[in-house]
């Protein structure tokens, strides 16, 4: 399976100004094989791979000791019988964060022998840094990889042509031709997720039995780690906030709420909770944003209102014990749940996509004297100093005052709606199919040519004029 990242990982590869790599990510997004198979196999001569949460006491002992770089590398070359050379060696440090003296010893890698090529991975280690382990803080490059985004799940069914066509489609300034087969991985997608593991066994056989088992296999994996890393009241606490996440989305309004975890659940109390989750990238927090003309837009931003949404559409579903064949049908449960799908996945593209920070905004919400308005856009970014409004819809009914409302008052340069609607440009408001999630960045990009282009136009070539 083909990951987007490796593309940085060879720049890195060759760069001149290279320092040891921190590769970041929730457990099992696929670092190690991005690591071992589709880098280090591929690019490199040799690969030495330690595993800190796996190896034995005596190589967690030698960083105890002295870390001077060339000591390490000896110990290294013993231990796994080969030369560990700067030129052609790729060395990999899984799950750092759990010796924490390993992760020092990036900084004299990078001061002493920055040479090497070495790279190192952390499921947990913003949870390791909140309890005190150090930071190499400018002596380390970092990359972080989250779950298969659309289009690489799209790859791994075959569907390379057909992206690169809808790309170059979108370079021409026409609309891609191709709907029909993205439009059915797009609802397989919403079901299966982008998790490796789930996505391999999917590809390969269909078996849908088996892709629930390594899904609730992979939800138990986090519920170890919360008991495994805090104290028996922390992961409850975490666990119940974790299980929640999809009862925040069945209330109209998707605003987290505590009391959705249990009737006497209070922001102080579950404070550690909420911060591991997001430490640990299983959830992503979105907060309210009180002007949707100022930049940056975090400046603006309210820590205490916000929603959390699930690292993966998959993972979500599974989470709410809902069957795989809601996406599929127009169903009660799809109905209820149909806006949480899409708002989640359109958010985990755009973190695929490099936008990192994203808001949600309300009318009045900048002004504190009034109550917060009905209206709520689902997220707001920016790009090169442009904001961008995008609201998300499930279905082709796109009817909704929230994006009417923030562009009457704003007028921003261009707005943006995924539905289930064709792709169309109409005066300053591109609607983009959810199954297009992947062109966003070459959408907005063209954001200037957008009412010269194929998408001004509603109608097919027959009604132009």
């Amino acid at each position: 399976m083909q990951r987007k990242l490796l593309e940085q990982l060879l720049a890195w590869k060759s760069s001149r100004k290279r320092l040891p790599l921190l590769l970041e990510g929730a457990r099992q997004v696929g670092k190690t094989y991005l690591l071992k198979t589709l880098f280090g196999e591929k690019y490199f001569q040799k690969v030495v791979y330690v595993n800190f949460e796996r190896t034995d006491l005596e190589l967690v002992a030698l960083f105890e000791g002295n870390i001077e770089p060339q000591r390490i590398i000896n110990y290294l070359s013993l231990k796994f019988n080969t030369s560990v050379n700067q030129s052609d060696t790729l060395i990999i440090f899984d799950e750092i964060q759990e010796v924490p003296r390993a992760l020092t010893s990036l900084k004299y890698f990078a001061e002493d022998a920055p040479e090497y090529y070495i790279v190192a991975t952390g499921s947990l280690l913003g949870i390791a840094l909140h309890s005190g382990t150090s930071f190499p803080v400018g002596k380390v490059n970092r990359l972080r990889l989250y779950p298969m985004d659309f289009e690489e799940f799209c790859w791994a069914n075959n569907m390379q042509n057909q992206t690169t066509e809808a790309h170059d489609a979108i370079q021409l300034l026409k609309k891609p031709l191709i709907t029909s087969g993205f439009k059915d991985v797009f609802q397989q997608y919403l079901a299966i997720g982008g998790m490796p593991a789930v996505v391999s066994e999917w590809v390969e056989n269909k078996n849908l039995t088996i892709v629930e088992m390594i899904l609730k296999n992979i939800l138990a994996d986090y519920k170890d780690d919360f008991s495994k890393h805090t104290s028996n009241t922390e992961s409850r606490r975490i666990g119940n906030l974790w299980q929640s996440v999809p009862q925040q989305f069945a209330k109209e309004n998707h605003k987290f709420i505590y009391k959705t975890i249990e009737p006497s659940a209070r922001g102080r109390d579950y404070a550690f909770a909420l911060d591991w989750l997001l430490d640990a990238g299983l959830i992503y927090k979105i907060n309210l944003t009180a002007h949707g003309d100022k930049l940056p837009l975090s400046f603006y931003s309210d820590n205490s209102d916000f929603k959390i949404y699930a690292l993966d559409v998959g993972l979500m579903r599974q989470l709410a014990s809902l069957p795989a064949s809601i996406v599929v049908g127009d169903d009660n449960i799809w109905s209820n749940f149909g806006g949480a799908f899409a708002e989640n996945f359109v958010l985990q593209q755009l973190r695929s996509l490099g936008f990192d920070e994203a808001y949600y905004w309300a009318s009045n919400a900048d002004n504190p004297n009034q109550p917060k308005g009905k209206s709520e856009l689902d997220f707001i970014i920016s790009d090169e100093n442009v904001i961008f409004p995008i609201e998300v819809k499930s279905g082709e009914q796109v009817k909704g005052q929230s994006l009417r409302v923030f562009r009457k008052k704003y007028s921003p340069e261009l707005s943006i709606r995924f539905s289930l609607k064709s792709l169309e440009y109409n005066e300053g408001l591109l609607n983009i199919p959810l199954y297009y999630s992947f062109l966003f960045a070459d959408l907005i990009k063209q954001k200037e040519k957008l009412s010269i282009s194929d998408f001004a136009f509603k109608n097919n070539d027959a009604t132009r004029t």
